[in-house]
């Protein structure tokens, strides 16, 4: 006899319907899966029969091939481990199935209890979007699935369970949550307030440019110095995540088996801080498979932070050039590709040379010229190009270390980043691939920039005297239109165009 239920698997940050058929014939015993399978998803078939018989069904003594529909299609993961089941159990006319029309996803155990698996935030997108009358999952993934509205979520427990519930013998009830209270966490205190760093007053507005108008930065400094820290502090002064920008951020950790079951929604910006060692696809996404999201992808709608970035690898530095300018990353591997969102602010911090300490008014650089030139030519000018802001930071004074830090906190800065980036919103409300200040092009430039006369005497005595290059003129009006922002103020001074020209000035003793 046959069946057939419905499933889905997770393409990059999206899933695809999957029917589980599933044929029960005469001849001899044999099980079998077909449709492009996984090792994970072959193995399932003991798995399946020991759980069909610890939950007081016969598993047939006949030829038994389950087919995975669209057959072209990978299949990863442990869920369809209940559809599985159950077609089997429907196809050996152990079950009958009402009219509904289900999605259904869970690993079983042998026991025949239902586990959680990833991306179900996905999943029950794609159940919404295909409007089916519900989403069978496990217990543990019932929150995560409920975040999704138009879409009724029915969790279960067992295979039993599942199977009593398609064949009408068993009311579930659809399982909700509070999403007004998962929303009131958005607005909870940043973990590193940047008000509690001691000195480093230029480094700090520094990153509230870099905030509001969703700049690059690159800190320059001895070890010790407090880059680190400062970039730890950046999360909690970007705006907060709308519930849309969570729930998109949230789907990137679900389908990367990253979400905590105790947390089903991502709602503070993510800090993502790769070591140095950090492979190709770590950066930007592989592995075994359908490719999975890697470091940069996972810092969407948040920082990317990149310490001691001379030590990336050239390749893997090379490979955010793309992204920090497109928002997005694709990867394509044989038969399949996909895009992953890479929305992020990119911070990164470095020596000043080899040894650290060039510069340093307490410890004398050991390092020669060409060293010093050989360790800074590991960042190439096209790299350096998607770097807005370039902000050295000195080593703090005995007074600095000795005195309690006294500066603003986060959520006052936040307050104005927030003012800052809707004043953008409403500017760019017509280029919805843009909103911020950094993503301006050359028109919107033309058009948003406009200098007053003395600032634009200011600009022409820069370009001479700092032999300006037509990128950093074309960046520095990027971040002084931000800093306009922040004094919300549609003109642009002079004082405006002098805080953004000093952003520029380790840039050619850098490069």
């Amino acid at each position: 006899m046959f069946a057939r239920l419905l499933s889905a698997v997770v393409v990059g940050i999206d899933a695809q319907v999957i029917e589980v058929q599933c044929d029960v014939a005469g001849g001899l015993p044999a099980f079998q899966v077909v449709g492009l399978p996984e090792k994970e998803v072959t193995e399932s078939r003991e798995r399946i029969r020991s759980a069909i018989k610890n939950s007081g069904y016969s598993f047939p003594a006949k030829r038994i091939t389950s087919n995975l529909a669209p057959a072209d299609l990978r299949k990863e993961g442990v869920g369809f481990d209940l559809p599985t089941a159950l077609s089997i159990i429907i196809a050996s006319e152990q079950l009958a199935l009402t009219s509904a029309r289900y999605l259904i996803v869970g690993e079983l155990s042998l026991d025949g209890e239902v586990r959680g698996v990833h991306g179900i935030l996905p999943i029950a997108i794609a159940a919404r979007d295909a409007n089916f009358d519900g989403l069978i999952v496990p217990q543990a993934n019932a929150t995560e699935a409920a975040l999704v509205e138009g879409v009724a979520v029915y969790p279960v427990t067992s295979l039993t369970q599942a199977a009593s519930f398609l064949a009408g013998m068993e009311k579930i009830a659809p399982f909700e949550i509070d999403r007004q209270a998962l929303m009131a966490q958005i607005t909870r205190p940043p973990t590193v307030d940047i008000g509690e760093v001691k000195g480093q007053q230029q480094a700090k507005r520094a990153l509230e440019v870099a905030a509001a108008g969703g700049h690059n930065l690159l800190f320059v400094g001895p070890p010790g110095a407090g880059k680190s820290l400062l970039a730890r502090a950046l999360p909690g002064i970007l705006p907060s995540l709308s519930f849309a920008e969570a729930l998109e951020t949230t789907r990137v950790y679900s389908s990367a088996g990253l979400l905590e079951r105790e947390s089903p929604l991502i709602v503070q910006p993510p800090f993502r801080s790769p070591h140095h060692t950090i492979s190709y696809a770590g950066m930007v996404g592989g592995g075994h498979g359908l490719p999975g999201p890697g470091e940069i992808t996972l810092a969407h709608h948040g920082v990317l932070f990149l310490d001691e970035i001379p030590e990336f690898d050239r390749r893997v530095l090379e490979t955010l050039r793309q992204p920090l300018e497109d928002r997005s990353i694709l990867l394509s591997r044989a038969g399949v590709s996909i895009r992953y969102p890479a929305n992020f602010t990119l911070i990164a911090a470095m020596n000043p040379c080899p040894c650290g300490h060039l510069g340093d008014h307490l410890r004398a650089c050991t390092c020669s010229h060409y060293d010093i030139r050989r360790y800074r030519k590991r960042l190439s000018g096209p790299f350096l190009d998607r770097i807005d802001l370039f902000v050295e930071v000195p080593r703090l004074t005995p007074e600095e270390l000795l005195t309690r830090p006294q500066g603003e906190s986060s959520l006052s800065i936040r307050a104005r980043v927030e003012s800052a980036r809707r004043v953008q919103w409403e500017r760019l409300q017509d280029s919805p691939e843009r909103f911020s200040n950094a993503q301006l092009d050359l028109q919107e430039i033309t058009k948003y920039c406009l200098l007053g006369k003395e600032a634009k005497g200011l600009l022409e005595m820069a370009i001479d005297r700092f032999s300006l290059s037509a990128r950093a003129y074309t960046r520095i009006l990027r971040v002084v239109r931000t800093i306009a922002d922040l004094d919300n103020m549609e003109s642009i001074g002079a004082q405006h165009l002098a805080e953004a020209i000093q952003y520029r000035s380790i840039d050619e003793t850098t490069t």
